[in-house]
C-alpha cells in the first residue's frame, strides 16, 4: 500500500481575500490562524508569498514566523513566486529584490522550495539564457539549503514539458526541478500520460486542484477566479494522480485553490474542505 499522501496548503488556499499579481499579495489572515488551521485539517505545511513574508518578517521577525509554524506542528514551508529571474533592466531589479527576500526566507524558515515562474510577458528569452539564469538561481538557493522549481504554466513562455525540461537540464543543478500542476497541464493541453516522459529526478513538486471542462474568460481569469476543489470539476484528478504515482514520485502534494468562492471561506473551513476533498481523490486510486 502506498504511503499516506503528504499534503501542503499552498499559499493562496488559505490566504483569504487576496488575488495574484494585483497590488500587495500579503494575506489579511493571521499567520497563526493559517498555520493552526492547516495543521488541524491534516496538512504537513503551508506556503508563503513574498509580500506575506515581508509583512510577517516586519511584524514578528523570521524567528517569530518559524516559531508560529513549528508550534502549529507543521514541518514544511514553501515560498513563492519568483518572476523575471531571467529579465534585464527594471524588471530584473524588482525581481532581484524579491529574490533576496525569498532566499532569506528559505534560509531562516528552512523552506523546502522556492517556486519560479516563466515569462508572462512573452519576451522570447532563449532557452540557453533561461538555463544559465536558472542555474544561477539554483546555485544561490543551494547556499541556503533549498531547491527551486519551475512551474509549467500556459500563461507564460514555460508552457510545456519540453521547454521546462530544457531549462532545468541546461542549468544542470541538482536542486533544480519541475513543478507539475494539474490545472496547468489540463489548460495547456498536455496529456497527463506525458508526465512519464520526464526523468523522475526532475519531478520535484506536484500541485492538485480542479476546474470546469471549459475555460471561462481569459486563462488568467480562469486560473485565479474559478478553480474548484479536487473532485468538484472535470479535470480527472484520480487519473492525474495515477500518472504521477507511476513515475515513482513520493514527495509532497501542494493543494492550490484559487476561486472567488474559496477566498470567502473562513480559514478553518478553507483548510478542511481543501484537505478532505483531496484525500478523497487519493482514496479513489487506492480502491
Amino acid at each position: 500500500m502506498a504511503a499516506k499522501p503528504r499534503l501542503v496548503a499552498s499559499y493562496f488556499t488559505l490566504a483569504g481575500q487576496v488575488l495574484p499579481l494585483e497590488g500587495s499579495m500579503a494575506s489579511p489572515v493571521d499567520l497563526k490562524a493559517r498555520a493552526d488551521a492547516a495543521a488541524r485539517a491534516g496538512f504537513i505545511g503551508i506556503g508563503l508569498e513574498t509580500d506575506d513574508v515581508i509583512q510577517w518578517r516586519d511584524r514578528i521577525g523570521f524567528a517569530g514566523m518559524k516559531r508560529v509554524i513549528r508550534d502549529a506542528g507543521l514541518d514544511y514551508v514553501e515560498v513563492e513566486a519568483l518572476y523575471d529571474w531571467f529579465a534585464t533592466g527594471d524588471r530584473r531589479a524588482a525581481s532581484d529584490a524579491k529574490r533576496q527576500v525569498l532566499l532569506q526566507a528559505a534560509d531562516e524558515l528552512g523552506a523546502a522550495q522556492i517556486k519560479a515562474v516563466g515569462d508572462i510577458h512573452f519576451g522570447g528569452t532563449p532557452i540557453s539564457r533561461l538555463g544559465e539564469e536558472f542555474g544561477l538561481l539554483c546555485r544561490e538557493a543551494a547556499k541556503v539549503g533549498t531547491q527551486v522549481t519551475i512551474e509549467i504554466f500556459p500563461g507564460s513562455e514555460i508552457r510545456d514539458i519540453a521547454s521546462a525540461r530544457g531549462i532545468v537540464e541546461a542549468a544542470g543543478e541538482p536542486n533544480g526541478g519541475l513543478l507539475i500542476d494539474i490545472w496547468h497541464m489540463a489548460r495547456g493541453g498536455i496529456p497527463y500520460e506525458d508526465i512519464a516522459t520526464i526523468p523522475p529526478a526532475l519531478i520535484r513538486h506536484i500541485e492538485v486542484d480542479d476546474a470546469d471542462r471549459e475555460l471561462v474568460g481569459t486563462i488568467f481569469e480562469d486560473t485565479i477566479m474559478r478553480r474548484r476543489l479536487p473532485g468538484q470539476g472535470d479535470l480527472g484528478v484520480p487519473h492525474f494522480l495515477r500518472c504521477v504515482r507511476e513515475t515513482g514520485y513520493d514527495g509532497a502534494y501542494g493543494i492550490e485553490i484559487l476561486s472567488d468562492e474559496h477566498r470567502a471561506l473562513p480559514v478553518e473551513e478553507a483548510a478542511r474542505v481543501a484537505f478532505d476533498s483531496t484525500m478523497a481523490q487519493f482514496a479513489l486510486i487506492e480502491a
